[in-house]
């Protein structure tokens, strides 16, 4: 079953963060896996991280993914 879920969040390590959710490691997003990396971007501190992962999660930011996969 494919499931149409778009995970967005912060982490140092995206290899093992991304492999957490593949494996079933990470309860909240167990059932929506296997997840592909559509898009990433480094920040230098985890204020101005934490404000783009905000904003990829409003409205005008799930747009801004979907053109992304479009």
């Amino acid at each position: 079953m494919r499931h149409n879920y778009r995970y967005v969040g912060i982490t140092s390590n995206l290899e093992d963060r991304l492999s957490r959710h593949n494996d079933g490691r990470s309860h909240a997003t167990r059932s929506f896996a296997p997840f592909r990396l559509i898009h990433k971007e480094n920040y230098s501190n985890m204020l101005e991280a934490r404000k783009r992962e905000k904003f990829l999660k409003s409205g005008f930011g799930r747009k801004f993914l979907d053109n992304l996969e479009s």
